[in-house]
């Protein structure tokens, strides 16, 4: 099960991804912005999954466990929340959607996902 638990995962952040790497191209930031994030979080999902055996099943959970952890990966999230946080009332830039962009290619090579 945790196997295939992983393969969907890792579908769902490689279809954000690319989603997310469109909007980019587009222009639509605040969109980028929250698939970038989208991608991060399932990623974020995949590690602890790996270290645990268990994916989390919330925010609230994913943040716990991380924080508790693994402190790295939380860093990434808690810097980068509340842009996602607030993509859905204050425009976002390019140049935010490519910092969250830059954190989840970081985070997909530490795991070994290819994202593309």
């Amino acid at each position: 099960m945790t196997k295939e638990k992983e393969e969907i995962l890792i579908a769902s952040a490689k279809d954000y991804f690319k989603i997310a790497k469109f909007a980019l191209t587009s222009k639509n930031y605040n969109s980028a912005v929250v698939l970038f994030f989208k991608s991060l979080v399932t990623l974020t999902d995949i590690y602890i999954l790996r270290e645990t055996g268990q994916a989390p099943s919330s925010h609230t959970s994913r943040f716990r466990i991380s924080e508790d952890r693994f402190p790295e990966i939380y860093n990434l999230l808690d810097r980068d929340f509340p842009f996602y946080q607030d993509s859905y009332n204050h425009k976002m830039s390019k140049e935010l959607a490519e910092v969250i962009k830059d954190d989840t290619e970081y985070l997909a090579k530490k795991l070994e996902v290819n994202l593309s």
